[in-house]
């Protein structure tokens, strides 16, 4: 039986996106419909949406609908594949934009006919991983000297609505020194999608960026497959290669929403907060397509997660916690020193960074804490001592001059600046850090650092 040519009809029913389907002959199938498969729903004679099969139950088939099911009847057909969803793989994806299904959007030349590559293949196992040892530089202060950002990482941007993130993150995009970047949107509205892409093309970057798209207004199921298409298409390139690639991926909350959604009309049983119960896992499986492939490239993924209600302990942010490597805390315009942790970073400060980079990175964000209990202090009317206003001169430049997320400044500049704003701030024999360190860093009165 072809099944590419047989059209089956029975269609039990339909909620929400997602159609039931009964089939009386599952069983007879020489290939039988597999989870995961894609099939094309027709009616009148026509193409009305393509769909793939989530679920399989004795002769009960059920299938998302990606371009929803506004306007199907129960006399529609189906007509399954045989195969699974593919990604457009080949040199001429690149600058292109897609749409959940895999579709170019920009009005270009169409790609039917370059090769596909599958999506959704399993995770590199664990031990055949090379440990991350190399830095990406973004040019963010806030980034590259207190919290370095390593190929292979998966981290995410932990923020709220109203805050610049999606502005940030593009511009980490534009700036970061990786080989290829591939942007995931998930329920974007159009400003926000316009935005990437404008800025993308102003940075003349758009010949190493590939773009999926999911609008706001576009299917819910179409935003499930978005983070597939990016990681396979990311996977090939650092394995096939060598590429160092960087999966840009925005919002993961909008993400979780769109499975609770699809979970809802499955009937399947909510967990915490109406999350189903395999979010934790979902949400694994794709951040754990971060890997530095031995004698390849690597896929390094920055996320950003919104927390609503600013609530750390909501279930998308909470769960997205334990799988990744520390994450960047976004709120109030700046990138907060205290809540922000990259627990790789070690992997690469003072290996592939200068060797005063972590005595300065800590000394930095020590200062700047007690800084920050100073002007409490004064906020209270204690009395301030000759020291505390240093600290509090320290802070106010501190925030002025790394803090900002419009400053872009280079990573050994950036150390020197640290030197700079100490040497203007304290006296030498006040600040703590290795006497050796401080001989050869220290700025003069010329505002320059002696190394």
């Amino acid at each position: 039986m072809d099944l590419g040519l047989t059209s089956y009809k029975g269609i039990a029913s339909i909620v929400g996106d997602i159609i039931n389907l009964r089939v009386s002959d599952v069983a007879a199938m020489s290939t039988p419909p597999r989870n995961r498969d894609l099939a094309v729903i027709e009616q009148n004679g026509e193409f009305f949406s393509l769909a793939q099969i989530i679920k399989l139950s004795d002769n009960l088939v059920s299938l998302q609908a990606f371009s929803g099911t506004k306007g199907l009847s129960n006399n529609a057909s189906v007509r399954f594949l045989g195969e699974t969803m593919q990604a457009i793989y080949s040199e001429n994806i690149f600058g292109r934009i897609f749409n959940g299904s895999g579709v170019p959007i920009d009005n270009g030349p169409g790609l039917t006919q370059e090769p596909k590559v599958a999506i959704n293949g399993p995770t590199v196992n664990p031990t055949a991983r090379v440990l991350a040892s190399r830095m990406i530089r973004t040019n963010v202060p806030m980034i590259d000297v207190f919290n370095c950002l390593v190929e292979s990482q998966k981290i995410p941007i932990f923020s709220v609505a109203g805050e610049p993130f999606n502005k940030f993150l593009g511009r980490i995009g534009v700036q970061a020194d990786a080989d290829v970047v591939i942007f995931a949107g998930l329920g974007l509205i159009f400003d926000d999608y316009y935005g990437f892409k404008k800025m993308f093309e102003d940075a003349g970057v758009m010949s190493r960026t590939v773009m999926y798209v999911n609008l706001a207004s576009d299917p819910v199921v179409e935003r499930l497959m978005v983070p597939d298409l990016a990681l396979a298409v990311a996977e090939k390139l650092a394995v096939e290669e060598g590429k160092r690639v960087l999966v840009l991926m925005t919002d993961m909350t909008a993400y979780a929403d769109a499975m609770k959604e699809i979970g809802i009309a499955m009937e399947h049983i909510p967990s915490n907060r109406g999350y189903m119960g395999d979010l934790y896992s979902q949400l694994a499986r794709r951040y754990e397509k971060a890997c530095d492939f031995r004698g390849a490239g690597s896929v390094t993924i920055l996320s950003v997660t919104t927390m609503p209600g600013n609530d750390v302990t909501h279930p998308v942010p909470d769960n997205t916690g334990y799988i990744t490597e520390g994450q960047f805390y976004l709120h109030n315009g700046v990138i907060d020193p205290f809540g922000s942790l990259s627990r790789l970073k070690q992997h690469v400060i003072g290996k592939q960074t200068r060797d005063d980079h972590s005595q300065i990175m800590n000394t930095m964000i020590r200062y700047y804490s007690e800084g920050v209990e100073a002007e409490q202090k004064q906020a209270m009317a204690f009395d301030l001592s000759e020291f505390d206003h240093k600290l509090l001169k320290f802070s106010q430049l501190f925030k002025q001059q790394f803090m900002r997320l419009d400053i872009s400044m280079e990573l050994e500049p950036a150390l020197d600046a640290c030197w700079v704003l100490l040497a203007e701030c304290f006296d030498k024999e006040e600040v703590v850090i290795k006497q050796a360190l401080k001989d050869k860093y220290w700025a003069g009165t010329d505002g320059k650092v002696s190394a």
